[in-house]
């Protein structure tokens, strides 16, 4: 669930005042907009898509993080649950220097702001090769993968246990299996 209040910042202003707070927080042009916490399933698929990524990834060429700053230049500051950024960048980071692949776990709340608004911001992103957005309710994912051409108008939809995500740009593939392992299911 998200939470809009009568903030408005721009992104530089925004780093500063967020640093330390126990809320989870957004900006979204301009406007602060805080986050509320997720259902077990939503931390459950987070947590394994992370492990996955981490599990395949080529970590000195790149980073998988949680919750990470993506600075989108249209006064508007995301963190989606896993960004995946090039390696080396200074500790003292607050954003991605350039995602390459993000990944979103919908919840009921954000389902119209994560197939919509953040698709349209994360795809504009030069660097970004992949946006996934994963259902917490069943298998499924909404795959936006960059082609020769750009990224395709619409997602690609994955469904089911035999499904896999795969992410040529940087070599890894994410089965479903893995993704969705432990999550109880609605039936």
């Amino acid at each position: 669930m998200n939470v809009q209040l009568p903030m408005h910042m721009d992104p530089q202003a925004f780093l500063a005042w967020v640093q330390g707070r126990e809320e989870r927080y957004e900006l979204d042009r301009g406007r602060v907009i805080m986050m509320t916490g997720g259902s077990r399933a939503h931390w459950q698929i987070t947590a394994n898509l992370l492990r996955t990524i981490e599990a395949s990834l080529d970590r000195k060429r790149f980073v998988a993080l949680p919750e990470f700053g993506v600075s989108l230049g249209t006064n508007s500051l995301r963190f989606p649950d896993v960004v995946v950024d090039v390696a080396g960048g200074p500790s003292g980071d607050l954003t991605a220097t350039a995602p390459l692949l993000i990944a979103e776990v919908l919840s009921p709340s954000s389902e119209r702001v994560d197939l919509g608004d953040k698709a349209a911001e994360y795809l504009r992103l030069s660097s970004l090769s992949a946006y996934l957005v994963f259902a917490q309710d069943e298998m499924k994912a909404w795959v936006w993968k960059r082609g020769a051409e750009g990224f395709a108008p619409g997602a690609d939809v994955l469904e089911g246990m035999e499904a896999v995500v795969r992410v040529d740009a940087l070599g890894i593939d994410l089965p479903f299996l893995e993704i969705y392992a432990q999550v109880r299911l609605s039936e």
